[in-house]
């Protein structure tokens, strides 16, 4: 009888733990999704929309970008990035992993473990999740130049504050085809946000600063950190050079 009541009282404080642990986190959860959550708005496609994103454009030297033949960047401190953008062609490092990533064909990738080039039975998991880390990654760097990108739909949104908002959708492409953004700008074109209905994010509309920009020595604009919530995404030493200046 007392190593059952002890066996009751273990698994009483077990499950006490876990209540514990999980409680707040669903109470957190829940008042994030009340107060954040919200469905995807209508918008309409046509001339108004297409002219909105290239107002963006504009404002933000899509000429300078284009002309861009070098990326470098390093994205909440873990993944590092110099993107050959010309020669399509990206170095994608995290760990002791070196990914030579062919944005072409995964075929011609390499892969480096330390100074080692490594063939063994995990290559293409690397090469894999390099590809994943450079289209999850590279949107936080350039994704307001990819409004036009094939597949992509846009409509113009009314706000609630009857501000003009930009709605993108890729139906196709990237790694999580499907995903929208809702972007909004300052008085000058340039986008200062955007909301996120995406696959990974439990919560939709969750909404992501665009305002920490630079001009790099390419003369293209791009981004230097992003604010989620209480997050920082840190995009380390943004660098954007072309070859031809």
């Amino acid at each position: 009888m007392a190593k059952k009541n002890k066996t009751k009282r273990i698994l009483k404080i077990i499950g006490g733990v876990i209540v514990f642990l999980t409680l707040p986190s669903l109470l957190f959860f829940g008042f994030l999704y009340l107060k954040y959550n919200e469905d995807l708005p209508q918008g309409i496609e046509g001339p108004e929309a297409d002219q909105l994103a290239i107002k963006m454009l504009e404002a933000l030297n899509e000429e300078a970008y284009l002309n861009t033949d070098y990326l470098e960047w390093t994205f909440k401190g873990r993944n590092h990035y110099k993107w050959y953008k010309t020669d399509k062609t990206c170095e994608v490092s995290w760990d002791e992993i070196t990914v030579i990533l062919d944005l072409e064909n995964n075929n011609n990738s390499k892969v480096f473990a330390g100074q080692q080039e490594y063939n063994g039975v995990e290559k293409q998991d690397y090469i894999n999740k390099a590809h994943a880390y450079f289209n999850n990654d590279s949107f936080w760097l350039v994704a307001p130049y990819k409004v036009f990108d094939h597949g992509t739909e846009r409509r113009l949104v009314k706000t609630e504050e009857d501000e003009d908002a930009l709605l993108v959708t890729y139906t196709s492409g990237g790694t999580t085809p499907g995903d929208s953004y809702l972007w909004h700008f300052d008085d000058t074109g340039k986008p200062k946000s955007y909301q996120m209905w995406v696959d990974i994010l439990p919560i939709e509309g969750l909404e992501a600063t665009w305002d920490q920009w630079i001009t790099t020595e390419s003369g293209a604009l791009l981004p230097t950190s992003h604010k989620l919530l209480v997050l920082d995404l840190d995009m380390g030493e943004v660098r954007g050079l072309s070859f031809n200046n």
